[in-house]
């Protein structure tokens, strides 16, 4: 396909491709296999524009291209397929980023485990986004820097090079020297990496994989953007810059919502925010404690993104492990918190706690006052020295609203830092950033963080401050309003269902603040063996899914999310959340957002009739 036809498919495109894809930040399980996550959809996609017949019917029934806009979307697919067909490349080795420095650290990576040299290459100034030295030191990322012009003949390279251009074109740099990955930069919109050769197809899921966990891809918006350019209708690839005045209000809005007095930090998306969380209390850890082992202290069954991320910082980093924290199913946070604390006070380490209050699937609430003395207890070195104190990472992406790190509050007692993932109520859905803040006793931590959420160059966008800025101010009133409906909706379920398990808060801690509009359920099951009783469980799992979303399929959908603005959201945490959590750890529930607004007495009598059928 020449450039001419790309640039005429790319107008129709644009002009019929569904709303969605600009707006909406989940999309249906229904129709996704994560297996095939983006090739799926754009083999359907290839098979439209080769038919001459693209129309909004058509692109609206293609498969889901990624379940998370954080991870792609089809925009990202779209735009990572039209450079793949301009430079001659398979569509599945060019790959898109809102961050400058991702793509680069993605490869990076890969070599350490690989030890492999990297030669980076550049012919502008890249020292505004690429931290040479806190990479080197901080991320064990080992690599070396060369300026050279496009040119420029240089020596065939044992090891990867990557060149790094910010022509503003989407075109394979023409160089006078081999390269194995053409990354090109492009302002605030992101950047695009170009993975050259068949000999390095084996870094694209490594590559993806990075985008997935420490970062985000580029927004649709930007790839909105993106596109335009390379459709021929827009004659400029800029973005629009953050406005002070909307960040301003964005974090003034955050700091009274959790009560903190610290200048909130605000990211790309939950995950971005975690990554500066960690790799700032890694880097912070080494210049206060050197040589001391760093433990993170995470649950196992946790939100999957949370644990895999974790894991992958610990596998980079000879000093840094993962110590398993139980907190549900039977298990009780503190007690584990409590022994394991005791355990690494023995060894003189660095403790990290990552939690989730409630926790994810299972929606439990530790007690807050044992909790509370957990942390404060004061603990010993096995030579009778005083042991480091825990820093407590605490997700609240369940209950934004609960402030639990002013003084006098749960976490005020230690080094806390709470932050949420923006995609659910901050925003109502509407876009993936994240936020974080900290206490008193951590406020020294949030300059760390910040330098490696610049570092990673993963801030959230102009228009994410946006929407987060519309948003905000009615997030309390919306958390409020959709718990109501999810009490009464689970109150009905187990009257209708009285054998099935309900996960969900008490009246008891609804009344202190925790408010949360998800629950899950372990649906009755039957069978002679544990085998069978768990296939008939995960069946059925599937089965009331499939008819919530059937019968009232303008609000019932199968997508992950919580805190969308309308209807009810569905999943499997053990197939979407946990996808990276160990099998024995997942949860074969099911899980159910509510939203404020709902017809609820409509999905009351789906759910009665799917009951009644049992």
């Amino acid at each position: 396909m020449n450039r001419a036809q790309i640039q005429q498919n790319l107008q129709v495109i644009l002009k019929n491709m569904p709303a969605d894809w600009l707006n909406l930040t989940t999309h249906r399980l229904d129709i996704y296999e994560e297996s095939l996550a983006k090739t799926q959809f754009l083999e359907h996609f290839k098979n439209l524009v080769e038919s001459g017949k693209i129309n909004s019917e058509g692109l609206k029934q293609l498969p889901t291209a990624y379940d998370y806009i954080r991870l792609g979307h089809p925009l990202s697919s779209v735009l990572e397929w039209a450079i793949a067909e301009l430079n001659n490349l398979p569509f599945d080795q060019v790959i898109s980023f809102s961050s400058k420095t991702a793509p680069i650290l993605a490869v990076l990576r890969k070599n350490l485990f690989l030890h492999k040299k990297t030669q980076i290459v550049y012919s502008e100034d890249i020292s505004d986004f690429f931290g040479a030295e806190l990479i080197r030191e901080v991320y064990g990322y080992e690599f070396e820097l060369l300026k050279a012009s496009s040119n420029e003949s240089l020596p065939d390279y044992k090891g990867s090079r990557i060149f790094i251009s910010s022509a503003n074109s989407f075109d394979q740099p023409k160089l006078s020297f081999s390269i194995d990955f053409a990354v090109s930069i492009h302002g605030d919109l992101g950047s695009v990496i170009q993975i050259i050769g068949a000999k390095n197809t084996s870094y694209i899921s490594e590559i993806q994989h990075v985008r997935r966990r420490e970062t985000i891809a580029m927004t649709p918006a930007n790839c909105f953007t993106a596109l335009e350019y390379l459709a021929g209708n827009s004659s400029s690839l800029t973005s629009p810059t953050r406005d002070p005045k909307i960040k301003d209000s964005v974090l003034e809005s955050i700091a009274n919502i959790t009560g903190t007095d610290s200048k909130p930090l605000v990211a790309s998306s939950g995950l971005s925010i975690q990554y500066a969380i960690m790799m700032g209390l890694v880097h912070d850890a080494m210049e206060k404690h050197p040589g001391k082992e760093i433990k993170f202290i995470v649950p196992p069954n946790c939100y999957g993104g949370t644990n895999d991320q974790a894991r992958r910082v610990a596998a980079c980093l000879d000093q840094v492990e993962i110590v398993d924290l139980p907190v549900d199913a039977g298990n009780d946070m503190n007690q584990s918190l409590e022994r394991i604390l005791g355990e690494l006070a023995q060894k003189d380490a660095v403790p990290y706690i990552i939690a989730e209050i409630p926790t994810n699937p299972r929606v439990e609430v530790p007690d807050l006052q044992r909790l509370k003395e957990v942390l404060s207890a004061s603990r010993q070195t096995k030579n009778g020295e005083t042991a480091i104190e825990p820093v407590f990472i605490l997700d609240q992406t369940f209950c934004p609203n609960v402030q639990f790190l002013p003084e006098g509050e749960t976490l005020s007692v230690v080094p806390a830092i709470s932050y949420a993932s923006g995609s659910k109520f901050p925003s109502g859905g509407e876009c993936t950033a994240g936020y974080c803040v900290a206490n008193l006793k951590a406020e020294n931590l949030m300059d760390k963080i910040a330098l490696h959420l610049a570092l990673c160059d993963n801030e959230a966008t102009a228009q994410q401050y946006e929407i987060l800025a519309r948003q905000l101010p009615s997030m309390n009133q919306r958390i409020q309003d959709a718990y109501v409906n999810t009490r009464e909706f689970v109150n009905f379920i187990q009257g209708q269902l009285p054998s099935a398990k309900i996960n969900f808060v008490s009246e008891e801690l609804a009344e202190r603040g925790f408010t949360p509009s998800v629950f899950s359920l372990d649906l009755p099951t039957k069978g002679k063996t544990e085998e069978e009783r768990e296939a008939y469980k995960r069946a059925l799992n599937l089965k009331l899914i499939n008819k919530m979303i059937t019968e009232i399929p303008d609000e019932s959908k199968f997508c992950v999310s919580y805190g969308q603005l309308k209807g009810c959201y569905w999943t499997v945490p053990a197939t979407s959340t946990q996808g990276t959590t160990k099998e024995g750890d997942k949860d074969y529930i099911v899980r159910a957002s509510v939203s404020h607004n709902i017809d609820l007495e409509r999905h009351k009598q789906v759910f009665k009739d799917f009951a009644e059928k049992l």
